[in-house]
């Protein structure tokens, strides 16, 4: 007996000991109905218990029986009290057995039904024909096959084997614990079959799936009553039998409720999402009572009709119906409005929710994750008194996707120093971010956790690990985990044809094209954006046109913006630049900014100084904020020594806000990711970073560099310039790689820009006279420097 129940007891003695003293005054059945009736106290319970021990009425069974129905039913005391009380009865009979049973089953400990019915027998209790479907219920809900089993056999024992009642609840203790076949045995034996053994086996076979069996049994049932119906149309919306539940529904004679909200959560299980709203419209104007369900299905199809009017309505009735409290209603009216964002809305009701569950968290950080809110998301994530697994996927995926990704690794981290693993959402998030700070080792830490803790690497893991080893440089393991993936999706193909072209494998891309070809894989859209970046990486000008004109001949894919793009950027590096401008004005669609970029770089590279202006300014009319149209125009001027325009420019975009983005190169060592900026001097490192400068400007003269200082855009002394373009970012962090990784280590860079010539020139003589391989990933492509050449070759 624990300690509550001993205090309840010996409070009972002291109130005994003062019935006892006092006058006794008789109790009758009457007496003791009216008095538990007006019972509101734990002490005005003992009091009565004490009056029926001092005038023996505890010897009357059916007395006893009624006090200790209110005893379990009360939620003063524990189930520990009501067996003491059980224990005390002189007589008890099976009802007073099964009242605490039953107890047991409704206080959510069904564990202690089965030693209660040994004690029970210990004492030659004999059960009636309610107490084994009590305990055939409790082996249901603890899904113990093996404990109803046992029950079963003591069914057959004391002669209730033809118990329709017995039969029913062990028909559907065999199903909960998956045991369809002792089931439907049951059923076909039985002498005795009523309503509720039809229902019960076709629950059965409902909740496994089994819609055909199901709808042979649905057609034998003597009547098809309401609730059988309901299962059926649930079972036919989890199986896209969609018509058959509409046909079942309309043939109806009658329906509740649970009718008409099977039939709106068939129609939004399905994605007829349209259809779910208009059952729901006709159910209002039938005046149907709604529930919960209804509302939450019908809130879920506005959401993915992006019906935020309609959404606003069924809201207003939430509350006409008296819904507004109700969590369920409050999280489906939240994820609706943040998804859309009206993120002030969906706060609104997070901070009037009375009661707020893990999922109201959830969708309000997810809310201010989708809306680009993260600090207040984080704010929110940070207060949650308990995250989940999907609280820390969400805000680990919100950081990943608004470029947070050092602070994505970050509660990473701190997640995997709790108690609570990552599911794919989280890994996946984490490599992507990985992937955009080139943040190799931590990616290959990462991949390792998944294979230790047993994650099966399905299409989306394995194409989210490709990615990042191809945009790490790490082409092999790329290769690897591709050969190892034994379903590959069309996004695996396209991350591999993608990552090989934007590390110079040019030829390997377009076999690898040719391998989906040969494998039935159709192309999409993504699949010829990273062909067409093949060809114009490596200057294959026919083999881009005929892959153009054979995704719109072969594929029927309309070229969108992006390829386009790419055929303009082929046409502009390979000197066609009057097809390429052509090309542009021809464009079904506008033109945008990498497509005009591209062009406005091309002229650049040709030194076609009057077509560059040209377009120059008329690109800067266009989009007046875009920095880089105004840097490409002023390094046109620049290199042909026109500081008077390059300075009105500059002007221009002073008294526009432009600010030029600076160039950014980030190096990961020892698992952390250092970033620099041209000219930076906060890193810690400084001091060895000067020095090893010097160094490389030394062996480089020594090899006959020569610093390109063409795209430096003032009007300053040669030296100057030199020793501007010494201090670019990618010089900084190839210094650092030097100083700080060991050969034969690569020297692994991310630049946010593309990469100047200077740099490129500077990086080839770099990697021969330090023998080191250095890989500079810019804002197109992949750049592998190795014995003084680069994968390029030289055409970027």
């Amino acid at each position: 007996m624990n300690t509550v129940s001993k205090s309840l007891f010996r409070s009972l003695e002291i109130f005994t000991r003062d019935a006892g003293q006092s006058t006794k005054s008789t109790i009758t059945l009457s007496i003791l109905e009216s008095s538990l009736q007006k019972c509101r106290k734990p002490k005005e319970f003992l009091q009565i218990h004490a009056q029926m021990v001092t005038t023996g009425f505890t010897k009357d069974t059916f007395a006893a029986s009624r006090l200790l129905s209110f005893a379990v039913a009360s939620p003063f005391f524990n189930l520990d009290y009501s067996y003491q009380l059980l224990m005390q009865i002189d007589t008890p009979n099976a009802f007073t057995w099964n009242t605490l049973m039953r107890g047991y089953i409704q206080r959510h400990s069904p564990q202690f039904c089965l030693p209660l019915y040994s004690l029970m027998l210990g004492r030659n209790m004999v059960p009636d024909n309610y107490t084994h479907p009590i305990l055939i219920g409790a082996a249901g809900i603890r899904s113990s096959e093996l404990e109803g089993m046992q029950i079963h056999s003591h069914v057959v024992k004391f002669g209730f084997e033809t118990d329709v009642y017995a039969l029913n609840t062990l028909i559907n203790m065999y199903s909960v614990c998956g045991n369809l076949d002792d089931a439907q045995l049951l059923f076909d034996r039985s002498p005795v079959l009523d309503s509720v053994s039809w229902n019960s086996i076709l629950a059965a076979h409902v909740q496994a799936g089994n819609v055909a069996e199901a709808v042979r049994i649905y057609e034998q049932m003597p009547e098809h009553n309401i609730i059988a119906s309901n299962s059926m149309i649930a079972l036919f919306g989890r199986s896209n039998c969609v018509s058959d539940a509409r046909k079942l529904f309309d043939g109806m004679d009658v329906r509740d409720v649970v009718s008409w909200t099977a039939m709106i959560s068939c129609y939004e299980q399905n994605e007829l999402f349209t259809e779910a709203l208009e059952m729901f419209c006709r159910m209002k104007r039938e005046a149907v009572p709604l529930d919960e369900v209804v509302m939450v299905s019908s809130i879920s199809a506005c959401n993915k009709l992006e019906a935020i009017k309609m959404g606003e309505a069924i809201h207003a009735i939430v509350i006409e119906e008296g819904f507004e409290s109700y969590v369920n209603p409050q999280n489906a009216l939240i994820h609706l409005y943040s998804n859309h964002g009206d993120i002030v809305a969906a706060r609104r009701l997070f901070d009037c929710c009375s009661l707020l569950d893990q999922i109201s968290w959830n969708s309000m950080i997810l809310g201010y994750s989708k809306c680009g809110l993260l600090c207040e998301a984080r704010m929110l994530f940070d207060a949650a008194p308990v995250k989940d697994v999907v609280t820390w996927g969400t805000m680990i995926a919100g950081c990943a996707q608004h470029d947070r990704f050092m602070e994505a690794l970050e509660l990473f981290g701190k997640m995997l120093n709790g108690p609570i693993m990552p599911n794919e959402s989280a890994l996946v998030s984490v490599i992507s971010a990985c992937a955009h700070l080139s943040a190799l080792e931590q990616g290959k830490w990462v991949h390792a956790y998944i294979k230790k803790n047993g994650f099966h690497i399905n299409i989306f893991l394995g194409t989210t690990l490709i990615d990042m080893y191809m945009k790490c440089g790490s082409i092999g393991t790329a290769l690897e985990v591709f050969d190892a993936l034994k379903d590959r999706g069309i996004t695996t193909w396209n991350a591999m044809i993608s990552g090989l072209a934007m590390n110079g494998l040019i030829k390997e891309s377009l076999e690898k094209f040719a391998d989906m070809e040969k494998c039935r894989v159709i192309p999409n859209e993504i699949t010829f954006v990273g062909v067409l970046s093949a060809c114009r990486h490596a200057g294959l000008v026919e083999e881009g046109r005929k892959h153009f004109c054979s995704m719109q001949k072969t594929y029927g894919i309309l070229p969108n913006v992006k390829h386009y793009g790419c055929m303009v950027d082929l046409f502009g590096r390979a000197g066609l630049l009057k097809e390429a401008e052509e090309l542009v004005e021809s464009m079904p669609m506008t033109p945008d900014v990498a497509t005009w970029g591209a062009l406005l770089g091309a002229c650049k590279k040709h030194s076609a100084i009057e077509v560059g202006e040209r377009i120059g300014k008329k690109l800067i009319e266009l989009e007046p904020q875009h920095d880089g149209f105004h840097v490409l125009l002023a390094n046109i001027y620049a290199s042909k020594g026109r500081w008077d325009d390059v300075m009105k420019l500059r002007c221009t975009m002073k008294e526009r806000g432009v600010t030029k983005i600076p160039g950014c190169s980030m190096i990961e060592s020892n698992g952390v990711v250092h970033e620099f900026l041209a000219g930076d001097r906060n890193h810690p490192q400084i001091v060895k970073i000067d020095k090893m400068l010097d160094e490389m400007a030394s062996r480089l003269k020594i090899e006959g560099y020569q610093p390109d200082t063409a795209d430096v855009t003032y009007d300053i002394e040669e030296e100057e310039k030199e020793t501007s373009v010494y201090r670019h970012s990618e010089k900084l962090a190839i210094a650092f790689g030097l100083i700080d990784t060991l050969p034969p280590m690569p020297i692994r860079i991310t630049k946010n820009l593309r990469i100047c010539s200077d740099c490129h020139a500077a990086a080839k003589i770099i990697s021969r006279a330090f023998q080191r391989e250095i890989i500079v990933r810019d804002r197109q492509r992949f750049h592998h420097f190795r014995q003084g050449s680069c994968s390029c070759t030289d055409f970027w």
